[in-house]
């Protein structure tokens, strides 16, 4: 993947965790909230592998 994909994957990732972590926390659901978390941290891990690739292509490119 290349850097714009990994941050809109992870972007997505992130808003589709908090929303699974709120309709835990709605029904009272300990797990769906958990795996909530879980999809959320995924996300920020994509957006920062994307930032990271981005960086890296900035380096590469001015040398």
């Amino acid at each position: 993947m290349g850097s714009i994909s990994d941050k809109a994957s992870g972007k997505a990732n992130e808003v589709a965790g908090k929303a699974r972590q709120f309709a835990g926390k709605a029904v009272g659901n300990k797990e769906m909230q958990a795996k909530g978390a879980a999809q959320e941290g995924k996300g920020k891990v994509q957006v920062a592998k994307g930032k990271t690739k981005e960086a890296v292509k900035g380096v590469v490119d001015r040398t």
